[in-house]
């Protein structure tokens, strides 16, 4: 079987062969099989007979377009946390951006010291994301995680979608008759007034920031005492943010993806969907069929986590109604709330140099603490180079973000140095937190040379008023290797024992034509080579000596004779 479908499964798709597809595909998570009379996304609305799809609470999304690409049929990467091998071809899909897996991790964490019993694995929240938005553009979003520009689904006018006469005043969708999905969880903006969250600290409820997206997914997911670790459970809750059968399939089958290995790729790096969606609305594809109104949560009547949910019209064939499974006695002892990230510190990053062109040998190391000075894992740590330096992480990038371990400790990719010289600073951060930054300086030296020689022994010579006839060329080295950009200067000095510039004898050029007799800026080519210019006789004749010196120290001089033709 190929290692990915090339496909996409259109919305209320009813043929025989798309349902076979999704089928195979979802087999291995044993997620339920799609019908072939209907169960098209209906927004919460009535569903064909035989649809399996259960009765719950109303759509978050409002029966907004989805993403229906499959995962690989692969397994992907072991779990890691490295920016450095970032996934290729189908393993690419394994990868989630930092800031997006950060919001992801720490909405199961918050939710784990909430409500214990709900079970919520971070990978459900990123099989949703998936689907929803593509993981936020792929990861395009800001240092504080809200997207570059809004995620938007379709119009809910009821024309292919769910009809849903505006709730929020265009606040969030910038639609004053019409509501839209909103941000990178996709929610309705009437789901959000009930749902919505400030997950990162800065005294805002934003749909598109993911930190607060996650966490608000994470509590509705978890609404009437849900524990998710049950698969009928399970399944409601997901129906309760897209009333489809489609949709329940796929997001089973990138949960089972996702809980067989991810890693972390840079924000703005993730793998983008190529069909309808809300990042492509008009994009290639089938459209989706048209749904009946929703008959969710409504202005000012949303259900609260913990509430029963209102029931949903039957209508005029409805589908019978599973039995709740009884929720099993829990015996797990009341959770010690997590502790919470009060500082970063230096987790013993020591020296930050090296020459240009270099890798720096050290690499900058934080650990998170709580108030107490306890190392506090699972935080995310954006990494930022800031300065005028070209200088970069391995890979090529100014920003990597990373997330601690159980010892409180995150680190850095590796520094590269550009060419640039001079000092810049590498800018640790909590991600989503009000923590003070640390900032680490490092410093680019120029590239150096511990031995300079001249290539040829050739005597150099010219007549009064002449031009000497021959080149000179010398070659650096460092440590016994070629030494390439390494800067030189050329100094025709008064003596061996005064290096300051001659005032007669030979010279170079100046571009104005006039006589320089000192020359900086030059730099040895790839193979650690320098052809001086040339040079120049006055009337005056004698020995002089041309003095050569690099960056690093090392010297040759050069004996230039001026004498009158016999």
């Amino acid at each position: 079987m190929a290692a990915k479908f090339g496909r996409r499964l259109r919305r209320g798709a009813t043929t025989t062969a798309v349902a076979a597809l999704a089928v195979a595909a979802l087999s291995a998570s044993q997620a339920p099989a799609i019908v072939s009379g209907g169960g098209g996304g209906d927004g919460g609305g009535k569903q064909a007979s035989g649809s399996s799809v259960p009765d719950g609470d109303g759509s978050a999304s409002g029966d907004s377009s989805y993403h229906t690409d499959l995962p690989p049929l692969n397994t992907p990467n072991k779990p890691g946390t490295s920016i450095d091998l970032p996934g290729l071809g189908s393993e690419s899909e394994a990868g989630i951006p930092a800031s997006v897996l950060a919001a992801y991790k720490q909405a199961e964490q918050s939710i784990a010291i909430t409500n214990p019993g709900c079970n919520l694995p971070w990978e459900l929240l990123a099989a949703i994301g998936k689907v929803e938005s593509g993981q936020a553009r792929g990861g395009r979003v800001d240092s504080e995680g809200t997207t570059l520009t809004p995620i938007l689904g379709p119009v809910l006018n009821g024309v292919g979608f769910a009809n849903i006469s505006d709730t929020d005043n265009g606040e969030y969708d910038g639609d004053k008759t019409h509501d839209r999905a909103v941000g990178p969880m996709q929610f309705i903006p009437s789901t959000w007034a009930t749902w919505g969250q400030d997950a990162n600290g800065d005294g805002r409820e934003d749909p598109n920031n993911i930190f607060d997206a996650a966490l608000a997914a994470g509590r509705y997911l978890c609404a009437n005492n849900r524990d998710l670790s049950i698969q009928a459970n399970l399944d409601q809750a997901i129906l309760s943010y897209n009333r489809s059968n489609e949709y329940l399939a796929t997001v089973l089958s990138w949960l089972d993806y996702y809980k067989r290995g991810t890693h972390e790729v840079p924000d703005g790096t993730g793998v983008l969907p190529t069909g309808p969606g809300p990042l492509n609305p008009g994009g290639s594809g089938n459209s989706p069929s048209p749904s009946p109104s929703p008959t969710s949560s409504k202005p000012g009547k949303t259900p609260s986590p913990g509430s029963s949910p209102s029931p949903q019209d039957p209508g005029d064939s409805p589908s019978p109604k599973p039995p709740k499974p009884p929720k099993p006695p829990t015996t797990t002892p009341p959770a010690t709330p997590a502790p919470t990230v009060q500082r970063l510190e230096n987790a013993g990053t020591g020296k930050l140099s090296a020459t240009a062109g270099g890798a720096f040998a050290e690499r900058v190391s934080v650990r998170g603490e709580d108030a107490t000075g306890k190392a506090v894992g699972k935080v995310a740590v954006r990494f930022e180079i800031v300065g005028d330096t070209d200088a970069t992480f391995t890979g090529g990038g100014k920003q990597a973000t990373v997330t601690s371990g159980s010892d409180g400790v995150a680190t850095a990719p590796a520094l590269q140095a550009g060419e640039n010289t001079g000092d810049f600073t590498v800018r640790a951060s909590a991600v989503g937190r009000t923590v003070p930054a640390l900032d680490f300086t490092a410093t680019v030296t120029e590239r150096q040379a511990d031995a300079v020689v001249r290539i040829s022994d050739k005597e150099l010579n010219a007549a009064p008023g002449a031009e000497f006839a021959d080149a000179v060329e010398v070659k650096a080295t460092n440590q016994g290797q070629t030494a390439p950009g390494v800067a030189v200067k050329a100094t025709l000095v008064k003596s061996a024992d005064d290096a300051s510039p001659a005032d007669k004898g030979p010279y170079f050029k100046g571009a104005d034509g006039q006589p320089l007799r000192s020359l900086e800026g030059l730099k040895t080519n790839d193979q650690g080579l320098l052809v001086l210019p040339k040079i120049y006789a006055d009337d005056t004749t004698g020995t002089f000596l041309l003095r050569i010196e690099t960056a690093g120290g090392a010297t040759v001089t050069i004996e230039l004779k001026v004498t009158a033709p016999a």
